[in-house]
């Protein structure tokens, strides 16, 4: 027997325990320092333990802190990575109703801010029948036993008729399969109002992810309507209609200008009476669409490897539409430290975030998760809808050498990557966001690492273990 490469361990308590935690199971344990020991005496051969020993390494074993060997470890690795990938639990369809928005964030990846609300893309109501008949195809495929139904844009409230038609009408063919559908929104919350929430709520909406960039002032200087004015005040009042309704969730985008401010938010969102409805928040860093950023910008690199901006996707609001649902889009582009600061900021004033460790593999190896433009193009992920020339396919069956090369392209994509060794973090990471990787990297195949990011977020979880634990014997 020897220890699992994918334990992870934090003294807590001044040394007197240790948080263990092995990421391939998600065993964690909060044991006394003896017990690390143990593994590693286990790990070294050794055979002579007290009756006390073998029976916590009995438990170490069950939980997969200790494995018979590499080899076996390594299938274990690849059986959770092919199950993640062909899992037909779920189908999940991200659909971009529209690419029109009606904002002008200044870092927005749209840019035209002058006529892109007048000229953007929008999906038909004949291309939704169209992706009515594709989603009852893959149903059928498939045999979900939830269907998961996104509803994103550019700003998807500015096409109402398709939203609402497409969580009707697949409702209907997922109820006549006995399916549990779910439908969230990402919006920047200006259109969300309680006739929405209430026409959505029959056909499964269970999520809405709100993007607010900081206090008022920050953000109505980085989020302001097409004619500059202030967006604040509106979003968080129309929060407040709909927060006894559905579950809402806060996300944010910041920079060096404006990450400062999201302790001030936060207190301010600590003071209004819906804060305990908040579901979940998470903030991350604005992802620039040139090589060189401007000042004041996290350095982050564009999309697209050429420079190209999105095309309009906002993936500024990526993302997960409530707590139960997560995706990596959440998290696929951040900066270590300042993602620490703001989680533990977030913490400390009560509200729920994302523990910094279960955040992938991303949805790009799931073989039944699906990103459609409005005009019915198919893509693996979001952040690659740059150009058809990523498009996978479409809800058409129509496909062409373009297509299939993509395909192909994003087939080859594994969660392993070579350069990754033997880091524990590999099954919750995956090798990172691929998107990053082709922008940061130039190769989308290579590892997008942040490591420094899950150290930390095991930190946040022994704390909150230790915690735990102390309101237990509280009571």
């Amino acid at each position: 027997m020897q220890p699992s490469i994918f334990n992870v361990q934090v003294p807590v308590g001044d040394g007197r325990e240790v948080f263990l935690m092995n990421t391939l199971t998600d065993a964690q344990l909060l044991v006394s320092p003896d017990v690390p020991q143990l593994l590693e005496r286990a790990g070294q051969g050794q055979s002579a333990f007290t009756s006390e020993e073998r029976e916590t390494l009995e438990t170490l074993t069950s939980n997969g802190f200790l494995v018979p060997d590499r080899t076996a470890e390594e299938r274990s690795l690849d059986e959770y990575f092919h199950n993640l990938q062909h899992d037909n639990d779920q189908l999940r369809v991200t659909v971009m109703t529209t690419l029109q928005c009606n904002f002008a964030c200044d870092y927005c990846f749209q840019g035209d801010h002058g006529d892109y609300n007048k000229h953007a893309e929008k999906m038909s109501l004949d291309t939704a029948r169209e992706l009515v008949a594709w989603v009852e195809q893959r149903l059928d495929e498939v045999r979900p036993e939830r269907f998961f139904l996104t509803l994103f844009g550019g700003e998807p409230l500015l096409n109402l008729p398709v939203c609402y038609f497409l969580a009707e009408q697949c409702h209907a063919l997922c109820e006549a399969r006995g399916v549990r559908q779910l439908v969230s929104i990402i919006t920047n919350g200006v259109l969300l109002t309680p006739e929405v929430v209430s026409r959505l709520t029959p056909y499964g909406l269970f999520g809405v992810k709100v993007t607010i960039d900081g206090d008022r002032d920050t953000h109505n200087r980085m989020r302001p309507l097409r004619g500059r004015q202030g967006t604040f005040d509106k979003i968080l009042e129309n929060v407040r209609r709909v927060a006894d309704m559905v579950e809402v969730t806060i996300g944010g985008n910041f920079d060096e200008s404006s990450v400062d401010s999201y302790p001030a938010f936060l207190d301010y969102l600590r003071e209004q009476d819906f804060a305990d409805k908040i579901v979940k928040i998470n903030f991350k860093p604005i992802i620039n669409t040139k090589p060189a950023a401007p000042k004041g910008l996290i350095p982050l690199t564009a999309v697209s490897a050429t420079g190209q901006t999105l095309g309009g996707t906002c993936m500024s609001g990526a993302g997960a539409g409530s707590n139960s649902a997560g995706s990596a889009c959440d998290n696929c582009h951040f900066v270590d430290e300042k993602m620490a600061y703001l989680r533990d900021e977030t913490r400390r004033r009560g509200f729920p975030t994302i523990d910094g460790v279960h955040m992938g593999p991303c949805e790009i190896h799931r073989q039944h998760a699906h990103t459609i433009g409005p005009k019915g193009d198919l893509y693996i992920c979001p952040g690659f809808t740059a150009t058809t020339d990523e498009s996978t396919g479409h809800i058409n069956g129509l496909s062409n050498g373009t297509r299939r090369a993509a395909l192909e392209r994003f087939q080859a994509l594994t969660p392993r990557k070579s350069e990754c060794g033997d880091c524990a973090f590999m099954p919750v990471c995956g090798g990172g966001c691929s998107v990053a990787a082709h922008s940061e990297l130039g190769d989308r195949h290579a590892a997008s690492c942040h490591k420094k990011s899950f150290e930390a977020g095991v930190v946040s979880l022994a704390q909150k273990a230790v915690a735990s634990v102390a309101a237990e014997v509280v009571r």
